[in-house]
């Protein structure tokens, strides 16, 4: 009754996953942080089991998990030992280290890319993983129309890492059978429609893009409760500063702008106007590290001409709170392989990613999209 996971990224989010994981089933720690841990799904939490992971940083790649996250969580705190047995693998890079300040090497680099897409394929089919999770580094990514040009540049390795690992996966999927494949980044995956129709007629079921764990879905039910008591927003502010590997890649415009479509993307799905906002990241600080500072302020007209505002200020743990929702998405994509799914599904999307797809499902208050992701899958 396992599911087999392969991460791609062994960044702070996989040792956090994987730490939290194995705690879980020791029953060191209560699942907080995981949305449907109330609920009796077909598989538990104890069922995960991450069989292998990929980075092209030279600093991570042969080195064991468990050397890894010991040195995200530093030496106070306890890392499994059961992580000692899954190793680093090398993935593949196309441009997703350019213009950061990292050595890194990817299988790409090594041999030809055709050969790099068999090598992983293999290594894949090796490992057998029933879904395939992206973490690695925000990367800029294109959309493509339809599936010819999807291909044709997949092939011609003119694409984003990210493209390439989803490419891998739709020929795992043709093998195997089918696969989930979560995309966690903003790079476009399941809003992208020539890449999704790729995907699908493969039998790879996609959850994405970007998953929403910290002021973005707190936004978003902020946004919904101002609209339904017909308040007028005037302007929305919301701004992130973190110290850790994601917010240094965000120091590139390429990379920030894609974080920032998928955080602005709600705004006018829930209000039903055009609504003058400031969100998106806007700095890194290495003295933060994962821990992240927030910032918000909605100004809005209430009855009588009023003007009321909200301000928030808080400092968010990164990437523990995205492990947390991973730990249902690969057990949803696990059950919806059981049921035949495959493509995008949006009433996952709607509650755990801030740009659900498929390209233009609309956006909507996360308390919403909890009660849609419940009825999907039979927990009401």
């Amino acid at each position: 009754m396992s599911i087999k996971v392969v991460m791609l990224g062994a960044g702070y989010v996989t040792a956090h996953l994987a730490t939290g994981l194995e705690r879980l089933k020791k029953g060191l720690i209560e699942p907080y942080g995981i949305p449907l841990a109330k609920y009796a799904l077909p598989y538990s939490l104890r069922d995960i089991e991450i069989v292998g992971v990929y980075d092209v940083d030279e600093s991570k790649v042969g080195k064991t998990l468990y050397d890894v996250a010991k040195e995200v969580m530093g030496s106070e705190y306890p890392v499994p030992e059961e992580l000692k047995t899954v190793i680093i693998r090398r993935g593949i890079r196309r441009k997703s280290t350019d213009g950061l300040d990292m050595r890194a090497k990817g299988l790409d680099d090594l041999m030809s890319y055709e050969d790099s897409l068999k090598t992983l394929l293999n290594e894949w089919l090796d490992l057998r993983p029933d879904v395939i999770v992206n973490v690695i580094t925000t990367e800029y990514g294109e959309e493509y129309p339809d599936e010819s040009v999807a291909l044709g540049k997949i092939l011609r390795g003119d694409v984003p890492a990210t493209h390439s690992y989803a490419y891998v996966a739709s020929m795992y999927a043709k093998i195997k059978g089918g696969v989930a494949f979560v995309n966690a980044i903003p790079t476009p995956v399941a809003n992208n429609p020539g890449l999704l129709k790729l995907l699908e007629e493969s039998g790879v079921v996609v959850f994405g893009d970007d998953g929403a764990t910290g002021a973005t879905p707190l936004t978003a039910d902020l946004i919904e409760h101002l609209t339904e008591r017909n308040r007028l927003i005037e302007f929305i502010v919301q701004f992130n500063i973190g110290g850790n590997t994601d917010f240094y890649a965000l120091t590139r415009q390429d990379r920030n702008h894609m974080k920032e479509l998928t955080k602005t993307s709600m705004i006018k799905d829930i209000t039903g106007y055009e609504v003058p906002a400031f969100i998106k990241p806007t700095g890194y600080l290495e003295p933060l590290g994962d821990k992240k500072y927030v910032a918000m302020h909605i100004e809005y007209i209430s009855f009588n001409g009023f003007r009321d505002s909200i301000y928030i200020n808080a400092r968010i743990n990164d990437s523990p709170a995205l492990a947390g929702i991973l730990c249902d998405l690969i057990r949803l994509g696990k059950i919806s392989l059981d049921r035949g799914w495959k493509g995008t599904i949006y009433e996952v999307n709607a509650f755990y990613m801030k740009k659900p797809g498929p390209q233009g499902a609309p956006n909507i208050a996360k308390n919403k999209a909890y009660e849609l992701l419940l009825s999907k899958f039979g927990l009401k």
